[in-house]
């Protein structure tokens, strides 16, 4: 039976566990965009994660949805972004890059000046962005021309290329938690009339150009994509999510990607109505324990279990699930403060 521990082989990599850890923003990044040193600490300290999926990074200068997240598409980012790698490399770990163009979520201030946030359709999230500026009321995003997605499609294939370039083993697409990706799956935010709006097989649309560029850009061996369906988060909905994920897990199998990442963070069962369509390696979140995670592996309900806050605390995981170590607490009120604070300083067992 496979365990926790056991190795993985993902496109050309050997992953030593299947242990990985999850994309999470920590807001430790410069304003503009660029990894500091101590983000290089950060991941480092990590590395002995099975696969390491970094914070949800920007493509491109219009599509930041929050103060202090990074960026993949200016020459200082990918240099910041280099030295990160060489420090997980140097570590023995790996690590992909979490794509993201953030949509409707986008705030003016956080955005070059004249530039809207854009989103499928002209509907607005209720609620406010907290940023370093304050409190921030959501706006009406313009809705996208049609001519203008092959555009955003672009901006995800530049950031892929930058991704390699700063030395990531691959990328994962962030189809979740309400961003543009996922706006364009959830039929309550998608109103679209055009060949990406409509029925369940148009609103996967995008999504699958999006990923059908990343494989041209740098191989499927090296692309995952992450999913979370009817997420409690950014007035997502999803009220068709059992018609619409299926045809995406059917697409992004035929595509042949390293992986899927599904996130059970809604009332759709993700690793239910995907894990069967996808004939790939397949990742499992949220909320798992090594208990409730070993035994979904031994189901055979994943290839590898995805580890969220866990790793915030514990920053050598693997080791203690292993070595049946106490797992320290954490402070989840540093989660998106500024320096060292409930970043760099847990120590490892």
């Amino acid at each position: 039976m496979p365990s926790l521990f056991d190795p993985l082989t993902l496109g050309k990599l050997t992953l030593p566990n299947r242990i990985v850890m999850a994309p999470m923003t920590r807001s430790r990044n410069d304003d503009n965009g660029v990894p500091p040193a101590l983000v290089a600490e950060y991941y480092a300290q990590r590395a002995g994660a099975g696969l390491i999926i970094s914070e949800a990074t920007y493509i491109s200068a219009s599509s930041k949805g929050y103060s202090r997240i990074p960026g993949l598409h200016s020459a200082e980012q990918v240099a910041g972004w280099r030295k990160v790698t060489d420090a997980v490399h140097a570590a023995g770990g790996r690590i992909f890059a979490q794509l993201v163009h953030c949509g409707r979520v986008c705030v003016p201030p956080l955005l070059p000046a004249g530039i809207e946030p854009v989103a499928p359709s002209a509907i607005a999230i209720n609620g406010k962005n907290w940023t370093d500026l304050g409190a921030i009321d959501f706006v009406v995003p313009r809705a996208l021309e049609t001519g203008e997605i092959p555009g955003i499609v672009a901006d995800f294939a530049k950031a892929a290329k930058n991704a390699i370039d700063a030395g990531f083993d691959g990328v994962e697409l962030h189809s979740a938690s309400g961003y543009l990706c996922h706006q364009f799956l959830d039929g309550t935010i998608n109103q679209r009339t055009d060949q990406y709006g409509g029925s369940p097989q148009n609103r996967i649309r995008f999504v699958v150009e999006v990923i059908d560029a990343l494989v041209a850009a740098i191989g499927a061996d090296r692309v995952g994509i992450k999913v979370s369906p009817q997420i409690k988060f950014n007035d997502v909905k999803e009220p068709d999510a059992a018609e619409v994920y299926p045809l995406l897990a059917t697409a992004l199998s035929e595509r042949k990607i390293a992986y899927l990442h599904g996130a059970k963070q809604g009332g759709y069962d993700v690793h239910a109505g995907m894990r069967h369509l996808f004939k790939g390696t397949y990742f499992a979140g949220a909320g798992y324990d090594q208990a409730s995670g070993q035994a979904l592996l031994q189901a055979g309900g994943a290839e590898a279990i995805v580890y969220g806050a866990l790793f915030i605390s514990n920053p050598d995981l693997p080791k203690r699930f292993k070595d049946g170590i106490a797992l320290a607490p954490g402070d989840s009120k540093t989660h998106y403060s500024k320096g060292p604070a409930g970043y760099t300083d847990y120590p490892a067992a």
